[in-house]
């Protein structure tokens, strides 16, 4: 009988490398190809990554903003795209060995910090710290992870320390159609009505599956 490697070697090859340090080139080459993928298929909901990349920096040269914070960081592809496009990078990552595998990837960029554990709780710690405007790019996907589906109101939470906080910052979430009201996931109209009403002057829209808080300007 065939092994699952025989049937799929393309699925046996990504295995093999996420177990080591080449993953994220393996994923970062494979962006263009993904793009005109997802062009050639009508554009479906799920975005390619190289939006995401050129939707982050579009919103930081809006708005002027220098410092980029992210949730999930998953393989560091986010934090090395923008590299060079912010004067510092904070991405936290909850599972430990994604974490330790991306602060050694970026130990040598003075400007970049990897911080491990549960950004509901590090997100307000950051904020402690955070004195002029900064764009927030929060993964919705992560909020469905195992390790954090008992936690009804991490999302939710985020989005309020984020907004409350004194200075004004602008927020880009991925994965928009998470937001579905399912597992205790608010939908994305529920999330609109609420920032929209609590925090005046906010505009909430979503477009190729990233919701997008703006500011004032």
């Amino acid at each position: 009988m065939a092994s699952e490697a025989d049937k799929d070697p393309l699925k046996s090859l990504r295995k093999l490398l996420q177990r080591t340090r080449f993953y994220g080139l393996y994923k970062s080459a494979g962006h263009y190809p993904d793009y005109w993928y997802w062009q050639l298929r009508g554009r479906p909901v799920r975005s390619p990554h190289l939006l995401k990349q050129h939707t982050v920096r579009a919103y930081a040269q809006r708005y002027g903003l220098r410092n980029l914070v992210e949730t999930g960081t998953y393989y560091g592809e986010m934090v090395a795209a923008m590299r060079k496009d912010f004067d510092r990078i904070d991405s936290v990552e909850y599972d430990p060995q994604l974490a330790q595998r991306a602060a050694g990837k970026f130990a040598r960029f003075p400007h970049i910090h990897i911080h491990e554990g549960d950004s509901q709780k590090v997100v307000p710690e950051l904020l402690k710290s955070i004195t002029a405007p900064a764009l927030f790019w929060l993964d919705a996907g992560y909020y469905g992870w195992a390790g954090l589906l008992g936690d009804k109101q991490r999302l939710t939470s985020e989005f309020e320390a984020i907004l409350r906080h004194p200075v004004q910052h602008v927020i880009l979430m991925d994965d928009a159609r998470g937001l579905n009201g399912e597992n205790g996931a608010p939908t994305v109209e529920e999330l609109k009505q609420r920032i929209e009403s609590e925090f005046p002057g906010r505009k909430v829209e979503v477009e190729y599956d990233i919701l997008r808080v703006d500011g004032s300007k």
